[in-house]
């Protein structure tokens, strides 16, 4: 019973630590806002089943962007889209829910023609508040590589954003 209610404890803790984090990855993931609340349910119905598993309470943030992840991966195998077309008059090319100023949309360009394999480490890092260690991880590579991929991932935004700088 006092393991069953540590248990419980423990998920909660996890779940209100974390879940603002797992909703923005899991919304970068996969820009849909509903398929992102989905995802983080899962992820924690997951957590919860498997909450014994967790040995190290330092390591339980990579532990759900983990998780998250791999629900993230698990859904595109399983998922069939359907074929339709487009009527273009529906489609609202104003974004409302986000800065629209020059600065973002550049920002956003930039981040856009990041190659996955920077951008992600770069977003974990940001926006998930990430250690390189945690991002190696969750992205399954070495600790090295994810440094690597960051200082690239900056570069690249650095030569995007400020061009003039590097005549300097």
């Amino acid at each position: 019973m006092l393991q069953e209610k540590r248990k419980k404890l423990e998920y909660e803790r996890l779940v209100l630590v974390y879940s603002d984090e797992l909703f923005r990855y899991a919304l970068w993931l996969c820009r849909d806002k509903s398929m992102a609340e989905d995802l983080v349910q899962e992820t924690c119905m997951r957590a919860w089943k498997s909450l014994e598993k967790l040995r190290d309470n330092t390591s339980s943030k990579a532990w759900l962007m983990t998780i998250l992840r791999n629900e993230h991966a698990r859904q595109y195998v399983r998922y069939r889209p359907d074929m339709v077309d487009l009527d273009l008059d529906m489609l609202s090319l104003r974004d409302t829910d986000n800065d629209t100023s020059p600065d973002a949309f550049a920002l956003k360009q930039a981040l856009n023609e990041l190659a996955n394999e920077y951008k992600e480490p770069l977003l974990l890092q940001v926006i998930g508040g990430l250690s390189c260690e945690e991002i190696a991880s969750v992205c399954n590579i070495t600790k090295s590589a994810t440094m690597t991929r960051l200082f690239r991932a900056k570069q690249k935004l650095r030569d995007v954003l400020r061009p003039d700088e590097d005549e300097r």
